[in-house]
């Protein structure tokens, strides 16, 4: 009872922390201590026992180690497109052509073909959001709308549907003998759904914040590029086009490592084709290197409190209790799902580790494995968006440069709940036909 009251008091805290702005690096290991405290775990390493310094510190080496070349390529990636001018250039063209009612339609497609095309969705967030801001600046729109933009094209309808190369849509194939594209028919049907009803919320969600009189508030650290420096639009492209095509290209032979190729020729195709557009490369170079170690930072000190989290009793009966929830399987499939997901604020981690206990047991019970995989899949992006989750504060904090309290509700309303709407369109689909 003691730890299960610590795994939910230290996750609110940290919810409620997040939201107040809280510095992570102060907020995540004090509330993993107070998991470790109510859970009986040691705090100082001793030979042969779990403990919370070894447990938080290799949970943030652990994902450090994993993820540090392709934060450190995203961000200056990132970085370069803006210093170039190729992201404003990018952005003006998009405006000229389509008009600025169709700003945001540009960014979610953006973000969706990269998410489709393999690109990490962590590195969606870094490539997109200099051409985001330039055409949020153009349109007038208010910029703390931008996160939620970007979270939408990126984890929601691409993310979890069927031939996604996104590791959600991959880790069931391990546990069910399924293929990527598993129940295509029903994702195509829901995908279109979360598409099509995020996109409108998305709008009525801007559009009411600028009846109220919002509008695109400039910042000093914002980039200023005169006019003449801006190059052809479509040097901007072609660097996202290079990202996107290897990433596509090398995925199945160098999985995870292709999105580092990919990075760096986006990178190196930006200095080649855009050099002489460059207002300061050695300064660029810094900001995006800072930036990166701020992101990879911030979500790695969160995937430390999940894996103290993990290693607490309560988690383990809470993980009992989920994947051992009565009637329909497909349902608490996704019940399970969601709420691990939820708790280690990660969709993958709450995936890897439902899956080896519920799919045995589902797939004995005559389950439809392609059923199972599509609903896991979907319900994992759901409540894993909570505010701790390694995704919302990398895109809000580090890279958007927003507050929780700003930014995270209209990202919440597209990223947790219309996945939500999407898993119980596949559970009805699946169900009743």
């Amino acid at each position: 009872m003691l730890s299960m009251l610590g795994l939910i008091g230290g996750l609110a805290l940290l919810i409620v922390l997040t939201l107040r702005g809280m510095n992570l690096f102060i907020a995540a290991p004090a509330c993993a201590l107070i998991v470790a405290l109510t859970s009986n775990l040691a705090i100082f390493p001793s030979a042969g026992a779990d403990n919370f310094i070894q447990g938080y510190m290799n949970g943030f080496a652990n994902f450090v180690s994993a993820w540090f070349f392709m934060f450190l390529l995203g961000s200056l990636f990132g970085k370069f497109m803006e210093d170039t001018g190729a992201a404003d250039s990018v952005a003006r063209y998009i405006v000229d052509k389509l008009g600025m009612k169709h700003a945001v339609l540009a960014i979610v497609i953006a973000c969706a073909v990269l998410t489709y095309g393999g690109v990490s969705v962590f590195i969606v967030a870094f490539s997109v959001y200099p051409m985001a801001l330039s055409l949020f600046k153009d349109a007038n729109l208010p910029r703390r709308f931008i996160p939620a933009t970007l979270a939408f094209g990126s984890v929601t309808f691409t993310m979890t549907s069927a031939g996604s190369p996104e590791i959600q849509n991959w880790i069931p194939i391990k546990y069910l003998g399924t293929s990527p594209y598993a129940a295509w028919e029903v994702s195509l049907v829901v995908a279109i759904f979360m598409a099509c009803f995020g996109y409108w919320w998305l709008r009525k969600m801007i559009g009411k914040a600028v009846a109220n009189g919002e509008q695109f508030e400039a910042r000093d650290d914002d980039p200023e590029i005169p006019e003449r420096d801006y190059p052809h639009p479509v040097t901007g492209l072609i660097p996202l086009l290079v990202v996107l095509a290897l990433s596509f290209i090398l995925h199945d032979s160098l999985q995870q490592a292709a999105l580092i190729v990919a990075l760096l020729g986006g990178v190196l195709s930006i200095v080649v084709i855009n050099f002489k557009h460059f207002h300061n490369l050695a300064k660029a170079t810094t900001e995006g290197t800072n930036g990166a170690l701020i992101a990879i930072g911030n979500t790695a000190a969160v995937v430390g409190f999940g894996a103290i989290a993990k290693s607490s009793e309560a988690f383990t009966v809470a993980v009992d209790l989920m994947t051992q929830i009565p009637g329909n399987e497909l349902i608490g499939a996704a019940v399970a799902v969601s709420v691990i997901a939820g708790l280690t604020g990660s969709a993958s981690g709450g995936q890897a580790i439902a899956l080896p206990l519920v799919a045995p047991h589902y797939l004995d019970a005559g389950v439809n494995p392609e059923q199972l995989h599509r609903v896991v899949s979907i319900s994992s992006g759901a409540l894993d968006t909570l505010p701790h989750n390694g995704y919302v504060v990398t895109t809000i904090r580090a890279i958007c440069k927003e507050t929780h309290q700003a930014a995270y509700w209209s990202m919440a309303a597209l990223s947790a709940v219309v996945p939500l709407l999407g898993v119980a369109l596949a559970l009805c689909l699946f169900i009743w036909f």
